[in-house]
């Protein structure tokens, strides 16, 4: 049995705007004991994803995280305690444990990890950021060798994976990311051919001359502004893969929608899908082959950003929406 202190963060309110720091309190609750078929974890890294802040609008493939509850995330932990058969002590597991120091869940709700070094990669290239990255351009993106790929948020933990794949699979690469020093990694460390500094360059006027024969793929992280003027540059029959829209999860609703939408779909024959990572359980083992083939030859350079101490979890998540990290941001709880 294990007790002591178990250190919370509980969403106290709802943000009605950006979100903000006071929407969160550090609470100190009880370690719990395992029921049968529960197994007792210690959280070892807290992923951080734009994901986090939707959950807080509302139910989506998830329920809503309501006020006054532990606030939701996915980790990486280690079994401490178990009462299923099918884990024990020492296993290294990923599940929703909350932003908290220690979990009991249901053994069923838990996926047993490789243990590894470093175990960070379980969360970036081997874990949600790789798989998003990896199924949402193959299996929702289709790129052919000879297309042109743009994505957006290509600095962050999804978008540096998927411009590094395109690149393997023999496409021109164009990188959209906010900063010099953003679109300097994309360019010089992470072999995408073009980036475009959303901050100080019209991104169509931008993506006309990066990419003058048009977009074939494009992956979406952001939504806004920045989608419409993608659809604007598709050529017929592009593909289109809507990962997110963390334009719009933080802060005030937009004045309007990308503009154009039912019209060039039509007339270009778009593509456009949104999916989730579980839609692809059943390619996980190939898309991790493949991952780990591909890091292992040098033809992925993983980019991760680790804060650490539960308490700093909030603002990392405020500092994530802002767009300060580089690669695959996660808090790490000794």
């Amino acid at each position: 049995m294990t007790s002591g202190t178990n250190k919370q963060i509980l969403l106290v309110e709802t943000p009605k705007g950006k979100l903000a720091a006071s929407n969160f309190k550090l609470n100190m609750g009880e370690v719990p004991s395992p029921k049968d078929g529960e197994a007792l974890v210690k959280v070892k890294l807290i992923s951080l994803d734009a994901a986090n802040r939707a959950w807080m609008q509302g139910a989506t493939y998830r329920s809503a995280v309501e006020a006054g509850t532990i606030m939701a995330g996915g980790a990486i932990a280690e079994v401490v305690e178990s009462k299923s058969p099918d884990l024990k002590a020492g296993d290294i597991v990923f599940g929703d444990t909350g932003w908290q120091e220690y979990a009991a869940l249901p053994a069923k709700q838990l996926q047993k990890m490789e243990r590894m070094e470093p175990l960070s990669h379980l969360l970036s290239v081997y874990g949600i950021a790789g798989l998003t990255a990896y199924h949402g351009l193959i299996d929702v993106g289709k790129p052919k060798a000879g297309d042109t790929v743009v994505v957006s948020a290509a600095a962050g933990s999804v978008g540096s994976i998927v411009g590094q794949i395109a690149k393997l699979k023999g496409c021109t690469v164009i990188g959209i990311a906010g900063g010099d020093e953003k679109c300097a990694l994309l360019t010089k460390e992470l072999g995408f051919d073009h980036a475009i500094n959303y901050k100080k360059e019209a991104v169509g006027k931008a993506l006309r001359a990066a990419a003058p024969k048009g977009v074939d793929v494009y992956f979406d992280n952001v939504g806004g502004d920045i989608l419409e003027a993608l659809l604007f540059n598709m050529n017929n029959y592009g593909r289109i893969a809507c990962c997110g829209a963390v334009s719009q999860y933080d802060g005030a609703a937009p004045a309007h929608g990308p503009r154009g939408i039912p019209g060039l779909i039509v007339v270009k024959r778009l593509t456009m899908q949104g999916f989730i990572l579980t839609d692809f359980n059943d390619k996980r083992a190939e898309a991790l082959a493949d991952l780990h083939s591909w890091v292992n030859a040098g033809k992925i350079k993983v980019r991760e950003d680790i804060l650490s101490g539960i308490e700093n979890t909030p603002n990392a998540l405020i500092g994530l929406l802002a767009g300060e990290n580089v690669g695959k941001r996660m808090v790490k709880i000794d």
